[in-house]
């Protein structure tokens, strides 16, 4: 039989739409939108990175009541971060359903974190419009809980780590540089790239600090 993409999504994803033009354009990459990203998943990637927010600080304050803010902060970061999104994409087959234009396939555009982790917030964000917060909140809960597991101790702040590994090294100390600044200026999207050692992460998040957070955790895992 041939391969289905929305089918398989809302398998990945455990709903049935009752809108599937919210699913198709969540897993539509730029590359195949309209001139100026019309029709791609950006819109939705925005609402779903808030929506993933909210589901994962109300798990993690309920998993850990005897944590306070810093902790539960550093939690959240990691678990929002580019790095475990790509990977829960992967987790889920997701890639098999992105409508990508066919040379940006050949050159591997999704296998790339940045749009695995995009496509995966906007996934989240039109299973929210569609079917509000339980089935966001089922899917998270359910595609998270291995890496939720693996957080039996708060994680170290990614910036502060990757500061100590440059140090440790004696290199210079990572450089932040804000490559995109997005949406309204009550609610904007920054996207942060950080060079360390001949690398170069990239994170996004709707503050700087999240967003650098984002991106330092992206070159640790490079530099590790």
């Amino acid at each position: 039989m041939p391969h289905d993409p929305l089918s398989a999504a809302e398998a990945a994803l455990g709903h049935r739409f009752a809108r599937p033009g919210l699913l198709r354009e969540a897993l539509t990459h730029r590359s195949v939108a309209r001139p100026g990203g019309v029709g791609s998943n950006e819109r939705l990637e925005f609402i779903g990175d808030r929506v993933l927010g909210l589901i994962m600080a109300e798990w993690l304050a309920e998993r850990f009541p005897g944590e306070q803010e810093g902790a539960l902060g550093r939690r959240l970061a990691y678990l929002v971060a580019q790095p475990v999104l790509a990977r829960i994409a992967g987790e889920v087959r997701l890639p098999a359903s992105l409508d990508v234009a066919p040379g940006e396939v050949r050159a591997g555009v999704k296998l790339r974190a940045t749009v695995l982790a995009d496509a995966m917030e906007a996934a989240i964000g039109a299973l929210f419009l569609d079917g509000g917060i339980d089935p966001a909140r089922r899917f998270i809960r359910a595609a998270w809980a291995g890496v939720m597991e693996e957080l039996a101790l708060p994680p170290k702040d990614p910036k502060t780590t990757l500061q100590e590994w440059a140090q440790a090294r004696g290199l210079d100390l990572p450089d932040y540089v804000i490559a995109e600044r997005r949406g309204p200026s009550h609610a904007p999207a920054f996207v942060i790239t950080v060079a360390l050692a001949g690398r170069r992460g990239r994170g996004s998040g709707g503050n700087k600090r999240a967003a650098e957070q984002a991106a330092a955790l992206d070159l640790l895992g490079q530099l590790e």
